[in-house]
């Protein structure tokens, strides 16, 4: 069962043998891997996790994932709290450098997933929006997401490099809370991310010019406290595989 929280992993229950995925990470067969695994995941990978969640419970019967999903930064500083986690899903390598500088982490980080930056706006494009230049107009309804929010960060590096001092109206936790801002009109014109954009009915994508966009890389870990580190890193493992990375590829991001 996929939901968001922080629960407290099972215990895990081992056996013989092992099995290798073509990433190259060993995991223990599907007999071996059951309980649960708590998986603190960024908020724009929402989406494509619920699916990974669910195709990693249909290889692995026994095993149950949770998906706690949040802005990057408020899950570094719930796993630095001490919250019960077993594998870090990061929108950012910032992110998880500090959580491995604290000594938090159970495996060498993995790029998983790459992304972009799109301009969002409401479906119908009420304020007419066209280029990152209508982010400066004081007349229009303009959201980004918060400072040390790896979506905000990016979009942040993104004005600087085309020369734009947007007109800020909000400030988001996360970029979901700002893509649902969008989708309801409540705003004019918002930076997310292009998979955001493609996963959206509600809101059309306006792109950035190649040369001011950003690539965005995920990177995956296990944590050093997992509870359940065997079903942690055969969640980490199956989505480096060739079929996690089909899912990836499917919910709109780039492969490893």
């Amino acid at each position: 069962m996929v939901s968001c929280c922080a629960a407290a992993a099972l215990l895990v229950t081992v056996s013989c043998g092992s099995e290798t995925h073509d990433s190259g990470t060993e995991v223990n067969s599907s007999t071996e891997i059951s309980g649960q695994v708590v998986v603190f995941t960024a908020a724009s990978l929402t989406d494509v996790f619920g699916t990974m969640a669910t195709a990693f419970e249909a290889e692995f019967p026994g095993a149950e994932v949770q998906l706690n999903l949040a802005g990057s930064s408020t899950l570094r500083e719930q796993i630095l709290g001490g919250a019960p986690a077993g594998v870090f899903a990061s929108a950012d390598e910032r992110n998880m450098e500090v959580v491995g500088s604290a000594g938090e982490l159970g495996s060498t980080p993995a790029i998983f997933a790459r992304n972009s930056l799109q301009i969002a706006v409401p479906a119908s494009n009420p304020g007419g929006v066209t280029s990152l230049a209508d982010l400066a107009d004081p007349d229009l309804f303009v959201g980004i997401c918060a400072e040390g929010v790896p979506c905000g960060d990016f979009a942040r590096m993104v004005l600087d490099a085309s020369g734009v001092e947007a007109s800020i109206d909000t400030n988001e936790g996360d970029v979901r809370a700002l893509l649902t801002k969008i989708e309801a009109d409540e705003l004019d014109v918002g930076i997310v991310y292009a998979t955001d954009v493609a996963s959206s009915a509600g809101v059309a994508g306006i792109k950035i010019p190649r040369e001011v966009n950003v690539e965005v890389r995920y990177p995956i870990a296990t944590l050093a406290a997992a509870p359940n580190p065997g079903v942690a890193e055969a969640f980490v493992a199956f989505v480096l595989s060739p079929e996690g990375q089909d899912i990836i590829v499917a919910g709109g991001f780039g492969s490893a």
